[in-house]
């Protein structure tokens, strides 16, 4: 049954909970970090030049060879299973470890040394990961996007061993103010990009056109009402049944009471029906939606003109000339093999990686222990997320103080093309990160 009502002040946010590859809400947004499918198919047209040259002394910077005893960091990754398959998520660790060993002087000018586990999707397989972890006595450990995130991170957590996670929903993780620290914004991509799309054109009014499901509307009944109210924008629930095929009805209420901005969330499928919806009673406000609504399917069944310049999230800038992506695309190229330039999945361990490096610049040798490294990224000043075009992170705890394990305050935006392709990206929902 389709919902309609506009929101007020919510109270306790609901809990983000369950496997997050297979859910929406919150979890969609980590897959919308995970995935970063606006980037097309993420080839460059300029070729990686030699790794002596002057062009790649320009990306990767100039030899800088780590030296002295290695520093253990582990790095568990799902890998390859029957439900998923992220095992480039290994061979991106690999490489970006190279680099920073070659070129970046390692950690504290030690060289990295890397322990790697395998989970599967599975979550007595993750435990087991973080209890290998331990037992190594790894300095730190960073994640991709894995299934069970708590199963591998608990026995970490109990050990005071600082992770690193791209992106992440559960709340356990994300609440916490110790030594977790989670490298993207876990809400932008379904509440914060909307709502700063609206303020950035003097919007008064957002209408989310959500598939019915709970993990869907959830987070628009407890975690963006609060958000919206705080800036004065109304936010108005539309919630819709996954098999109602024409949503006129409600895209004419939307296209005349005062809507400016419409964000679209639900599956391919679902949000083609919203699309065409909304062309067809003559919306003229503003669109927006996530990269899971976009494929080819979509850019066949809804008209480019409708399309044209919709704002998409998206968590890194794959396929362009963006310098964080040419140097996700050089250390993969130099120092990695069988490494998909348009994968959000490759590039997400990247900036898990490279966000390490630049989290502890300048720690002394002495200080890469579990409590050194700690210390010094909670110091850190604010930085560009590697990878990220442009993002910026700190990891003080004050980026979202709810959440205090998020390093990220807001994300990457993009305007689709006539084609329904992307263009260019930049940041939106950046604020400086205080003290």
């Amino acid at each position: 049954m389709q919902r309609t009502r506009r929101l007020g002040t919510a109270s306790v946010p609901a809990r983000l909970r369950g496997r997050f590859k297979a859910r929406l809400a919150v979890p969609l947004a980590v897959v919308a970090l995970l995935t970063a499918a606006c980037g097309g198919d993420g080839d460059s047209d300029a070729p990686t030049p030699a790794a002596s040259s002057p062009a790649a002394v320009d990306l990767l910077g100039s030899a800088n060879p780590a030296r002295g005893e290695p520093v253990k960091i582990g790095m568990i990754s799902d890998g390859k299973y029957p439900a998923s398959d992220t095992s480039v998520e290994g061979r991106v660790a690999d490489a970006t470890a190279k680099w920073i060993n070659e070129r970046r002087g390692g950690l504290g000018g030690r060289p990295i040394q890397l322990v790697k586990c395998e989970s599967l999707g599975d979550p007595s397989k993750s435990t087991d990961c973080g209890n290998r972890m331990v037992e190594e006595d790894v300095a730190a450990v960073v994640f991709g996007g894995p299934a069970f995130p708590e199963a591998a991170w608990q026995p970490l957590h109990d050990a005071d061993i600082p992770t690193f996670f791209y992106g992440v929903s559960a709340e356990k993780l994300l609440g916490d103010p110790e030594n977790t620290f989670v490298l993207g914004d876990p809400i932008f991509a379904v509440v914060g990009m909307p709502l700063g799309l609206a303020q950035e054109n003097k919007a008064k009014k957002v209408t989310a056109m959500v598939i019915n499901i709970p993990a869907a509307v959830g987070i628009y009944e407890n975690q963006a009402p609060p958000l919206y109210d705080a800036a004065g924008i109304e936010l108005q629930l539309v919630a819709i049944p996954p098999d109602q095929a024409d949503m006129t009805p409600q895209a004419q209420r939307i296209a005349t009471d005062g809507t400016g901005v419409v964000f679209v969330v639900g599956g391919e499928t679902f949000c083609t029906a919203a699309f065409n919806a909304l062309n067809s009673v003559g919306y003229s406000g503003l669109t927006a939606s996530i990269t899971q609504c976009l494929g080819d399917a979509t850019r066949t069944a809804v008209p480019g003109s409708f399309l044209k310049d919709m704002t998409i999230g998206a968590q890194a800038p794959l396929g362009t000339d963006d310098p964080s992506y040419k140097l996700f695309s050089a250390v993969a190229t130099t120092y990695g093999k069988d490494i998909d330039l348009g994968s959000g999945v490759a590039i997400g361990m990247f900036t898990s990686m490279a966000s390490l490096r630049e989290a502890v610049e300048g720690i002394s040798p002495s200080d890469l222990t579990p409590t050194g490294i700690t210390a010094a990224v909670k110091k850190m000043p604010e930085k560009d997320l590697p990878g990220a075009g442009g993002v910026q992170f700190r990891c003080n705890g004050k980026a979202n103080p709810k959440l205090p394990a998020v390093c990220v305050r807001g994300g990457l935006t993009t305007l689709l093309d006539g084609k329904g392709m992307p263009t260019t990206y930049k940041p939106l929902g950046q604020s400086p990160i205080e003290d």
